[in-house]
C-alpha cells in the first residue's frame, strides 16, 4: 500500500488529456505529464502526477458504474478548498474537473505533500516519547477540525443540520443494499437496531469521516500533520463520529495498521484511550464524552457498508487496488464485530 508504481495496463486514464487540461486551467502548470498511480486508494484511484516545474496529487472517480452518492470527488475537493485558507493542514488545491468526457471521470489535482507515510498505529522502531508526541498530534488535530468555523470556511451547506448519525446509518443502509452479494443475519439486526436507538447530537463540525493514521501526512522530523488526506465522506455531522472512530484503534487487535488494543501504556509511549479522550475533551471544550459501545457499533457497521462497496466492485470488475480482495475478505468479521459492540450496548438478537 506504500508508494507508487506504473499505471497499469488496463487503466485508461490519458496522461496526454490531464496535461493539456492543467495547462488549460492551472496557472502556471505546463506538461509533458508523467502518472504514476498510489498503491493505496482503494475507493478513488489516486495519482502522482510529474511536470517539468511541479508535482502534483490526482484523484479520480473510478471508472464504470457508481453507487449514487459514493466517490464524490468533487465534495472533496470543496472540503479542501474550504479548510486551506484557514491553515488546517490540507494539501494546496489547484482545479476540479467535473466534465467526465476529459479523461474518462470526475477529477481533481492538488499539491503534492513531502513526509511521512504512517501506516502501522503500533509505531515500530519508534522511542516511547515518539510515540506519544505523534498521538497527541493525531487527536490535535482532530480537535482542530471539529473546533473550525465551517461557516466562516464558505461550507456551511457542506452537510444537512442535525440528525447526523440517523441520516448516516439511513445512507450506508441504502449503500449496502445497493451492494449486498450475500444475507448476513448480524447486519440485517443492525439494519433494525441502529436506528431504533440513535444518540442524541449536542455539536455540529466539520466530519472527516475516515479519520485514522494512514491518511495523514506527517512532518519528516517533527510530530506534526502536515497533511490530512481522503475527504471523500466528509461532511457536517457529529464530532463524535470522528472521535469514536479514531478511538476504536483501541478496540482493534494490532494488524499491522491502526489497531493498538493491549499496546497502550508507558512502556509503549502508546497513551491510553482515557489519555486521548482527555485530551481531546480539554481541546473541544466537552466535560466527557458518553458511553461508546453505540458508537463503535455504527462505526463497525459503516465500515462493513464501504467494505461490502469494495466486494461489490470486485464482483462487477470495477475495484482499483490490487488490495481490494484481502479487503474484501474482511465483511463477515466486520459485521460480527459491530453486532458484538451493539450487544454490549444493550441489543438483543
Amino acid at each position: 500500500m506504500v508508494g507508487t508504481l506504473p499505471v497499469p495496463a488496463d487503466d485508461p486514464i490519458d496522461a496526454a488529456k490531464v496535461s493539456a487540461w492543467m495547462e488549460a486551467n492551472i496557472p502556471g502548470a505546463q506538461g509533458p505529464v508523467t502518472l504514476r498511480k498510489f498503491k493505496g486508494g482503494q475507493s478513488n484511484p489516486t495519482y502522482r502526477v510529474e511536470t517539468p516545474g511541479q508535482n502534483y496529487v490526482l484523484r479520480r472517480q473510478p471508472f464504470g458504474k457508481l453507487l449514487p452518492s459514493a466517490h464524490a470527488v468533487d465534495r472533496e475537493y470543496r472540503l479542501i478548498a474550504g479548510l486551506h485558507p484557514t491553515g488546517f493542514p490540507v494539501p494546496t488545491p489547484y482545479g476540479l474537473c467535473e466534465d467526465p468526457q476529459v479523461i474518462g471521470a470526475k477529477f481533481y489535482l492538488m499539491g503534492l505533500v513531502e513526509g511521512r507515510n504512517l501506516w502501522d498505529g503500533s509505531l515500530p522502531n519508534m522511542a516511547p516519547a515518539e510515540r506519544t508526541a505523534i498521538y497527541n498530534a493525531m487527536v490535535d488535530t482532530l480537535a482542530a477540525l471539529h473546533n473550525t468555523d465551517f461557516v466562516a470556511a464558505g461550507l456551511e451547506s457542506y452537510g444537512k443540520p442535525g440528525n447526523y448519525f440517523a441520516r448516516q446509518v439511513e445512507r450506508w443502509t441504502k449503500q449496502y443494499r445497493a451492494s449486498e452479494t450475500e444475507h448476513m443475519p448480524e447486519v440485517e439486526r443492525l439494519i433494525d437496531w441502529l436506528p431504533r436507538t440513535v444518540p442524541e447530537q449536542t455539536r455540529t463540525s466539520i466530519v472527516h469521516g475516515d479519520y485514522r493514521i494512514d491518511n495523514m501526512i506527517f512532518h519528516a522530523s517533527d510530530a506534526r500533520v502536515i497533511a490530512v488526506l481522503d475527504w471523500e465522506l466528509s461532511t457536517l455531522g457529529d464530532p463524535l463520529a470522528d472521535f469514536s472512530y479514531f478511538l476504536m484503534n483501541w478496540v482493534t487487535q494490532p494488524e499491522g495498521r491502526s489497531g493498538v488494543m493491549g499496546l497502550a501504556g508507558p512502556e509503549t509511549g502508546i497513551p491510553t484511550i482515557e489519555e486521548m479522550v482527555a485530551r481531546y475533551c480539554a481541546a473541544t471544550g466537552r466535560d466527557g464524552v458518553p458511553d461508546l459501545d453505540w458508537y463503535f457499533s455504527y462505526n463497525l457497521f459503516r465500515l462493513t457498508g464501504i467494505v461490502q462497496g469494495i466486494k461489490k466492485r470486485i464482483v462487477d470488475g470495477t475495484a482499483s487496488s490490487a488490495q481490494a480482495a484481502k479487503t474484501a475478505e474482511r465483511v463477515p468479521g466486520l459485521a460480527a464485530a459491530a453486532w458484538h459492540f451493539a450487544e454490549r450496548a444493550g441489543a438483543t438478537a
